[in-house]
């Protein structure tokens, strides 16, 4: 369980991360060259469409940071964990439950689904 606990961190990492530079290395470093990611807002594939989604959110919600809201959970390939995004410290203004396949360590999909949305 503690290698889905440190992967779902690099995750967050990777999308808290403001540094163009910074952000690309550590999609290049947490997900697999041909990763998909997929939620109610996008449907994007590769480091390119991943760091680009990351990016547009960024600037959607800047000034927000992405936590863990709770344990990982995980079995053979597959690791799943609610996620807030919010003010330091304070109320999160969306939550959402993420599900990801890992293959040698990193991430190789992503099934996103957005429990708490800002109006």
């Amino acid at each position: 369980m503690t290698e889905f606990t440190a992967l779902a961190h690099r995750y967050l990492d990777a999308w808290n991360e403001t540094d163009p530079a910074k952000r690309r290395g550590l999609v290049e470093e947490v997900f697999a060259e041909d990763a998909s990611y997929t939620d109610p807002l996008a449907a994007v594939a590769g480091h390119d469409g991943i760091d680009g989604f990351i990016a547009g959110a960024q600037q959607q919600f800047a000034g927000l940071r992405f936590t863990l809201g709770g344990a990982v959970d995980g079995h053979h390939d597959i690791a799943r964990f609610t996620w807030h995004l919010g003010p330091e410290g304070a109320e999160p203004v969306a939550i959402g439950f993420d599900a990801v396949r890992a293959e040698g360590g990193k991430i190789k999909q992503v099934l996103g689904f957005l429990d708490k949305m800002p109006g």
